[in-house]
């Protein structure tokens, strides 16, 4: 996708600058976050805690070099400033979002299931005080694994959070293997739809596709919506879309130069 090579071009150089992982994770999700916060979120990058903003948490934290480059990319600091200090000695570009100074990060995550819940206590303190923010969560199919996953879905859908949405990297592939595997998730949309709900779901690496889906939030008054992302672990990238290994390394000086000539083709 041309909106976002230039993305996936600075992810790819941070992470083989500072000898990083989790490259995989951040192309598959990138594409998301960047159309969520260039067409979706009301934000301010020269006052990133403004009380009103909505809010993104990224719950799998370890595509982190993704949300760097999408904030970047959005003006709360710049390009060049992430690509030459991602993961470096006294970097607060850390590989997992972490509150550490960086403007735009609203949480630390990275541990499974921790972004859902803290998004969910964010989307009820909002209602409670009668804000008029969003919240936007992405998890990854790997989070449902999790009980403190589905507890905030239980409660999410018990306390009609509309203001609530949840978009899942549904790569089907997680730390050691295949998703479905592991702990299979199917039938997934009955399972959110039985938690009171509404689903949809698309390509996750269309625009167009997220453009008719975002476009319609809240998908039901009353109820938290939930996006289901059909994605490819290291999309862009040849070698590395769907192979799990691409989770725990980075590119070497040969693997680097193939990976810069497909994103600079």
């Amino acid at each position: 996708m041309l909106e976002t090579k230039s993305l996936r071009l600075a992810i790819l150089k941070a992470i083989y600058g500072g000898r990083s992982s989790h490259i995989g994770s951040a192309l598959s999700v990138v594409d998301l976050i960047y159309y969520i916060y260039k067409y979706v979120l009301k934000f301010n990058p020269k006052d990133p805690e403004k009380p009103d903003r909505d809010r993104f948490i990224l719950s799998k934290g370890w595509a982190a070099s993704a949300l760097y480059s999408v904030l970047a990319r959005m003006g709360f600091f710049s390009e060049d400033f992430f690509v030459k200090n991602y993961c470096r000695d006294g970097s607060s570009f850390i590989g997992i979002t972490t509150l550490s100074g960086i403007p735009g990060i609203e949480t630390t995550t990275g541990s499974m299931g921790h972004g859902l819940p803290i998004g969910t206590g964010m989307a009820i303190a909002g209602k409670m005080a009668r804000k008029p923010y969003r919240v936007f969560v992405l998890i990854s199919d790997g989070e449902l694994d999790e009980g403190s996953t589905w507890e905030s879905i239980f409660f999410g859908g018990h306390h009609g959070l509309d203001n609530l949405t949840v978009i899942i990297d549904y790569n089907k592939l997680q730390s050691f293997g295949p998703v479905k595997n592991i702990l299979d998730p199917e039938p997934i949309e009955d399972k959110f739809k039985a938690f009171k709900w509404s689903v949809q779901r698309i390509n996750g690496h269309d625009l167009y596709e997220m453009e008719r889906v975002f476009s319609k939030i809240p998908f039901e008054k009353g109820k938290p919506s939930i996006i289901i992302a059909d994605t490819i672990k290291g999309k862009g990238i040849s070698f590395m879309e769907n192979n799990n290994v691409w989770h725990y390394k980075p590119p070497n000086k040969e693997q680097f130069d193939q990976a810069l000539k497909e994103l600079q083709s």
